[in-house]
């Protein structure tokens, strides 16, 4: 499996209310209503008054139909109302007048809503593709490495937050990253595509990854200095696989640690941080690499703070390490799908956006 971004694998789950299609019970409530009253009406012996009610079928139309049939519910009503085979109720002009006026009204507003859900859709769209576009999927693999990764914004509607992740190919080997920028949403959203581009330069340009981590530094330091006061900071880690994938080189700038995953053990890969990105002590606090041997059957993981950071009701944080341990067994897809729900289970509300990466290094074909 490749990369299990979650704005490919399922969209978030909009309510009724915010914009998603009706539920099917709202759509059969019109005729449903209809049925209803009618055959009340013409199955009861004495007159039981209740063909009034079918003034309200053209306004649930109006949720879930467009005007061309939202109108012919209301010309159904009126003439069940006034056709003398087959009236119900025997409306007075006034009460007649009104529940025209109801149709007529509904069909406006039907009118209204399907431009306003077609508008929606448009801008839905345009900007699923331009967050599409920050954030591509991953491939199934770059070079030896396989990948899997999981993201959920924290900010309702949006498919990219605060933090990002990308793996690349270069002239000096796999390298990957993963950061977590200032605030989440889509405030977020051009500090991560300038971070992404800046990393996907230093990929071709950057022959270590102390002077690649420099680059996104720089860039975030040249951004922030065109407004004042800015504050503008991120934190991030990056890796750089051996030719053969039987190593990793690692450096980190302020971003929680990755997890080494071997024999069923989750062990964590404990860096000596440099500061985070922006804050201008790159140069005073660089990072340090790290360089850790693989053999095969190995997997990297990484996490954000939005899966490290994360609560109970009685303030205990996430234990990863305890439940990658007991996930091991599983593929790297279901692996992130598993961390995932239990973390749901484990905290009453996710805050902040959540985001895993699984690099498992293809050790296993090497020969010789």
């Amino acid at each position: 499996m490749g990369a299990a971004v979650p704005r490919l694998r399922e969209k978030k789950e909009r309510g009724w209310l915010r914009g998603a299609p009706p539920p099917r019970w709202v759509r059969v409530l019109p005729p449903v209503l209809l049925v209803v009253v009618c055959g009340t009406e013409l199955a009861s012996q004495r007159p039981v008054d209740i063909g009034f009610l079918l003034g309200v079928v053209p306004s649930l139309a109006v949720l879930s139909y467009g005007p061309l049939v939202t109108a012919a519910y209301g010309a159904i009503v009126v003439a069940l109302l006034v056709v003398p085979a087959v009236q119900l109720n025997h409306p007075g002009n006034a009460d007649l007048l009104t529940i025209v006026f109801i149709a007529a009204l509904s069909v406006v507003l039907s009118l209204v809503r399907s431009r306003r859900d077609a508008d929606l859709v448009t801008v839905r769209t345009v900007a699923e593709a331009a967050q599409l576009a920050v954030l591509p999927p991953l491939p199934e693999s770059v070079g030896p490495v396989r990948c899997v990764g999981l993201y959920r914004a924290a900010q309702r509607e949006t498919l990219v937050g605060g933090d990002f992740f990308d793996v690349r190919d270069g002239p000096y080997g796999v390298r990957a990253v993963m950061g977590d920028v200032q605030g989440h949403g889509l405030s977020a959203v051009g500090t991560v595509a300038s971070l992404l581009g800046a990393f996907r330069e230093s990929v071709l340009d950057q022959r270590d990854l102390t002077s690649a981590a420099g680059r996104l530094d720089r860039r975030l330091i040249v951004d922030s200095a065109q407004t004042e006061h800015a504050e503008l900071f991120a934190t991030a880690l990056l890796l750089e696989f051996s030719a053969i994938a039987d190593s990793v080189r690692l450096t980190s700038c302020g971003h929680p640690h990755p997890y080494l995953l071997r024999g069923g053990k989750a062990v964590e890969l404990v860096l000596e941080p440099g500061a985070p990105l922006g804050l201008g002590f790159f140069k005073l606090s660089p990072p340090h690499v790290r360089t850790v041997l693989l053999e095969p059957g190995d997997r990297l993981f990484l996490g954000s703070d939005g899966v490290t950071e994360s609560r109970d009701a009685t303030g205990a944080f996430y234990p990863l390490a305890e439940r990658l341990a007991l996930f091991a067994h599983e593929t790297p897809s279901d692996l992130t799908t598993r961390i995932w729900e239990d973390l749901l289970h484990f905290c009453d509300a996710v805050r902040d956006d959540v985001t895993m990466l699984v690099l498992t290094p293809r050790t296993e074909h090497v020969t010789g």
